[in-house]
């Protein structure tokens, strides 16, 4: 046993010169850091090299669309075009929290320059993912509950972005300028969504004061939207469509519904309504994600790091209302509303 020990002291002793300059060369590299700590956001690409930017999307519907293509054409207009100057992957993760988890950890290994998460569980992904990455988020409600940002004003680490927060009481107030007598309203949602349970409660804290009561269903799949909406009938007045992914890309069936029952929904956002939902008022995903590749453009350039940009929120609501799915649900719009409508579809 003696005769080990001093072989190994001999070894230790021939290694250790080596270890320090093996420290000494790798000095540049970037250390994992300690306590759960995030390290700091790699520097910007060099000029002239073609930057490379992941965007990863939840799932297919107009309004995650709407914000994914606002933020491509305003890079364009900013002079990072795809093709050009960028080189865009936009991957879609098909509704799936795992298939999401797999293309961030491709952009993780392809050394993405920045990352895209549109929508929150692409986004809580992203940023389990990636430490020195930027990861910009947009399409989500609420980035502190989620675990995305320390805080709204200091988000910290290399994650920042654009919140679709929407102003839940302003949209159940349409509920009662549509049908004055409305007492209960019905919320579908996905129970894996943390940013669908942040409406839910937003709307049942304000509902009393506008003399609602709200009803809900929880579902786990796309498939359970129909069924959720027919469990409802004969118990709501309204249904209320709030800005979850799974409802949304399936809205369709809460539609059939309420044609078919003659029940009023009042949805989250624009693209809902366009889709076949009578009002909203809230936010143009367009405009928001042109507001995020305004964000991208400081980054790319060096002139601001995710850490100290504030997350922002679109200032401008939108009223919309689609006089034809009102037609179909039995409910006249009243001209108080449509005078006042920012967008009417016929």
């Amino acid at each position: 046993m003696s005769t080990n020990k001093k072989t190994i002291r001999k070894i230790q002793s021939f290694l250790f010169p080596l270890l320090l300059l093996s420290v000494t060369a790798c000095g540049q590299q970037s250390v994992a850091p300690a306590n759960g700590e995030q390290s700091a956001t790699q520097a910007p690409p060099a000029a002239g090299k073609q930057i490379t930017i992941g965007i990863s999307q939840f799932v297919e519907h107009p309004a995650l669309d709407a914000a994914r293509e606002g933020f491509v054409a305003q890079l364009a207009k900013n002079g990072y075009e795809d093709g050009k100057q960028v080189k865009i992957d936009v991957k879609s993760a098909q509704a799936s929290m795992d298939t999401a988890i797999s293309i961030a950890q491709k952009f993780e290994a392809d050394k993405v320059d920045l990352v895209l998460a549109i929508a929150t569980p692409t986004a809580q992904a992203a940023v389990q993912t990636s430490k020195d990455i930027p990861v910009l988020f947009t399409a989500v409600t609420d980035p502190v509950e989620a675990g995305l940002v320390q805080s709204m004003e200091q988000p910290g680490a290399n994650v920042t972005g654009t919140s679709d927060m929407n102003p839940v009481e302003e949209q159940l107030k349409l509920v009662k300028e549509l049908k004055a007598d409305a007492k209960s309203v019905g919320i579908i949602y996905s129970s894996g969504e943390v940013n669908s349970k942040v409406q839910v409660d937003k709307a049942k804290a304000v509902a009393n004061q506008l003399g609602l009561t709200i009803q809900e269903a929880a579902i786990t799949s796309a498939t359970e939207v129909k069924q959720a909406a027919e469990s409802m009938v004969g118990k709501v007045d309204a249904f209320y469509v709030p800005t979850d992914n799974m409802v949304v890309s399936s809205i369709a069936a809460v539609l059939g519904v309420a044609e078919a029952q003659k029940i009023p929904v009042i949805a989250a956002e624009e693209n809902s309504v366009k889709s076949g939902a009578i009002a909203t008022y809230g936010i143009d995903y367009t405009k928001l994600g042109e507001q995020t590749a305004d964000m991208a453009v400081k980054i790319l350039k060096g002139e601001a790091k995710p850490s100290d940009m504030a997350v922002e929120m679109q200032a401008d609501m939108k009223l919309v209302l689609n006089k034809k799915a009102a037609e179909k649900m039995g409910v006249t719009i009243p001209s108080s509303m449509l005078d006042r409508a920012d967008e009417v579809i016929e």
